[in-house]
């Protein structure tokens, strides 16, 4: 297993900053405004041909009654426990406050290799400010800028030549990632953390609490899962706040990222329109997805609700008509093994690879049983078809003339492909291309 180290500090002092900076990324948010990163954020790290895993932590604070700042602060104790070394990163121009020499206090009795940081030393000029921060007690001192990158490389290289030299994974195994999407406050971290059967992630009744896309990997049976939490995608005209915006950003990225998206829906609400819009991204980004109906326990006894539900699901969600429905209750675990196996079914059949004389027989036996609409007094000519790519499964079909096919047409040949070749749980791609032939010879045609 690769070494960890944390980042820690008071708020604003620069650590997502840092975070990026060594990671070569942005994957954690930025902003002039304290209390950003809210979730313990992952990352790699590689350098000079070592690597090692970098956690991106909230801003210690002082002692709060506010019960979600006292869950940020047991989230960063926790990345202190898990790590093996810590970046201690301070404010180089503003000195040491108070509350950096009660951190100093509470890092001391782990014995781990602290190496304090001071941010914002911008050049050489500024170096003499650094000092003052070996009052907090530890030896490794470094002047940094991690905006600029001034002092990172020495930071970065000390920090490698304290590690254990670990080896590699020879094999690793291939890792289904799903991300955990929704609207806020619809239960996706206390969706993650019921399956992980542990406070990985900060759940609270807030909305907006996850702003960051958290990336939690496990194990279950055998197989290797990468569950993506994401901040809740809200509609756009309430997206006000900066951060907010970035928050949706970094959450359709995450469907990028991912396998199989589990939309999640509340059941209390049924589908509305913000539900559909989120459906309709990960659709956009050939994602296998999940339909998760949580908070099932309140509703599952309650006849006028569940209908309600179900005509909610068939009025906005029927362009889904493919993808698995789950019940589910972060609350009481309910569903959840069931989830797990819709999962695997779905990432099975994103992954499914068909033999191409298989799928003209398929293309065959639907064009004799209802070929394609005649133009003028010529009927398009289909020549072959190949599947050309998985995750989502993707087909090239060869037409003479591809702008004959009427868009009904094409999603009949959708649909009985995936009826016959069995993706009947995932999206799946047609492609209608010309076929080329050699100059001053006809297209070819093959009757079917």
């Amino acid at each position: 297993m690769e070494p960890v180290i944390a980042i820690v500090g008071r708020p604003n002092v620069g650590k997502s900053t840092l975070f990026n900076r060594l990671t070569r990324s942005r994957e954690a948010l930025v902003d002039d405004r304290p209390g950003v990163t809210r979730d313990r954020l992952y990352a790699h790290v590689r350098y000079d041909g070592r690597s090692f895993s970098l956690i991106d932590t909230g801003g210690f604070e002082h002692t709060s009654n506010d019960p979600l700042a006292q869950k940020i602060q047991t989230q960063i104790m926790s990345a202190i426990k898990e790590a093996d070394g810590i970046i201690f990163v301070v404010d180089g121009r503003q000195g040491i406050l108070p509350l950096e020499q009660d951190i100093a206090r509470m890092l001391r009795p782990y014995e781990k290799k602290v190496y304090v940081a001071a941010n914002k030393i911008d050049g050489p000029e500024l170096e003499n400010l650094a000092p003052e921060f070996y009052a907090l007690g530890f030896s490794n001192l470094f002047p940094i800028s991690a905006a600029h990158g001034y002092g990172v490389r020495a930071l970065l290289a000390k920090i490698l030549d304290d590690l254990p030299e670990t080896r590699p994974a020879e094999d690793e195994p291939d890792i289904i990632k799903v991300a955990v999407v929704g609207k806020p406050n619809v239960g996706k971290s206390s969706l993650i953390n019921r399956i992980l059967g542990s406070e990985r992630l900060v759940v609270s009744e807030l909305p907006g609490t996850t702003r960051d896309s958290v990336d939690t990997n496990f194990e279950w049976k055998g197989i290797q899962y990468s569950f993506i939490d994401t901040a809740g995608i809200r509609r756009r005209t309430r997206v006000k706040e900066k951060i907010e915006k970035f928050s949706v950003i970094k959450a359709l990225k995450s469907l990028q990222r991912c396998h199989v998206a589990c939309v999640l829906i509340d059941a209390t609400d049924g589908v509305t329109e913000q539900d559909a819009r989120i459906c309709g991204y990960a659709l956009e980004r050939g994602k296998a997805i999940i339909i998760v109906i949580n908070k099932w326990d309140l509703v599952k006894h309650d006849k006028a609700k569940k209908g309600e539900l179900q005509r909610s699901l068939d009025r906005q969600l029927g362009f889904l008509s493919f993808a698995p429905k789950v019940k589910t209750s972060a609350l009481t675990g309910e569903g959840v093994v069931g989830l797990f196996a819709q999962i695997n079914n779905v990432y099975s059949e994103f992954s499914k690879s068909v033999k191409t004389a298989e799928v003209n027989r398929v293309l065959k036996e639907i064009i004799l049983r209802h070929p394609p609409a005649v133009v003028g007094n010529k009927r398009p000519g289909f020549s072959y078809a190949t599947q050309v790519d998985t995750r989502p499964p993707t087909f090239v079909v060869f037409v003479n003339r591809p702008e004959w096919i009427q868009s009904a047409y094409e999603r009949y040949l959708l649909n009985q492909f995936r009826s016959q070749l069995g993706f009947t749980l995932t999206p799946i791609r047609i492609i209608l291309k010309r076929k080329r032939t050699n100059k001053g010879t006809r297209p070819a045609r093959t009757r079917m």
